[in-house]
């Protein structure tokens, strides 16, 4: 399905290259930047505190619960129901001077101070040992993604392709990382979540623009790598305006309507899905264009074999 057609004069793509990824290049230094001078804002799952469950005896009122948390000095926590509109998740992190039991106390009171029959259901402590086991497992989480996809994309197509993709799910990655380090955003597993499926969507997007390459390296033998390279995007330009902008109006929706609970989940997806798109076409595609990636690296195979798909197969290059 084809709505939009791009096809009928090429996309000069390859010509700005050059300029949007010194822009891509300053946008990731300034990303590195804020990570190294300000940090990640990490959530209590990572620095450790005190997760509590309470019930209320109708309907919660979530606004009305962070008002008395913010009351009793904590900024940002997150409040959200819990298995039924009833009960209520809450995340303290650590205060001096007050341990875990102490901390459950105060908020405790303070809530029934507004509603006598609140219940507490459950409390439970998270130590700094298991954030920091947070912090390296996830790590671990991201390399070994990193990892598969440039193995991957290393047997599937060609090692400057592999190449190509990391640089660019990095710049995503970094970027994303780098908002909520400038703006102190919540960084907890929900956006780690995110992050991981941005590398996932990302490296979708690339597979696709270096599966074209190589399709119009098989057919354009005429063509050189630059005019192949624009010919390959502006003929998926259809798909990518149709996936992407179901993908991210499903994204805002949830960062629109899905409330405190997914709202910082969802403004990573956001942030990602929108440079994810724009590293594919400019990133990712202009890295495998500056390692040389040509004819030969992508068709040898299938020339010398005399593929059969291949109408070419056996003709002199």
């Amino acid at each position: 399905m084809e709505l939009f057609r791009f096809q009928q004069r090429t996309i000069p793509f390859t010509r700005h290259m050059l300029a949007l990824n010194l822009v891509s290049l300053v946008t990731f230094l300034l990303a590195v930047l804020f990570l190294v001078t300000r940090g990640l804002n990490l959530s209590v799952e990572f620095t450790g505190g005190t997760v509590i469950e309470v019930s209320y005896p109708g309907n919660a009122d979530l606004a009305q619960v962070r008002q008395v948390v913010a009351q009793l000095g904590y900024a940002e926590v997150p409040v959200q129901h819990f298995g039924s509109a009833r009960d209520v998740l809450l995340r303290l992190p650590l205060r001096e001077g007050l341990d875990s039991g102490q901390q459950t106390e105060q908020l405790l009171a303070a809530l029934r101070a507004q509603t006598p029959e609140v219940q507490l259901r459950r409390t439970e402590f998270v130590g700094p040992q298991v954030g920091r086991e947070l912090v390296e497992n996830g790590l671990l989480a991201l390399a070994f993604v990193i990892g598969g996809i440039m193995l991957y994309l290393a047997v599937r197509f060609e090692w400057k392709f592999a190449l190509a993709a990391i640089v660019a799910n990095l710049h995503d990655v970094v970027i994303i990382l780098g908002f909520f380090a400038f703006f102190q955003w919540e960084f907890s597993l929900a956006v780690l979540a995110a992050v991981l499926a941005v590398l996932g969507y990302s490296v979708n997007e690339s597979v696709v623009i270096f599966d074209r390459i190589r399709e119009t390296f098989r057919r354009q033998r005429k063509m050189n790598t630059r005019e192949v390279i624009d010919y390959a995007i502006t003929s998926t330009m259809s798909r990518t305006i149709i996936t992407h902008g179901s993908t991210e109006a499903m994204v805002l929706s949830m960062l629109i309507f899905g409330g405190p609970t997914l709202h910082y989940f969802a403004l990573a997806l956001t942030i990602g899905i929108l440079f994810g798109i724009y590293s594919s076409v400019f990133v990712a595609a202009g890295v495998a264009m500056w390692l040389g990636v040509k004819r030969e690296d992508l068709v040898k195979a299938s020339a010398a074999k005399g593929d059969p798909n291949d109408p070419n197969a056996g003709a002199v290059v």
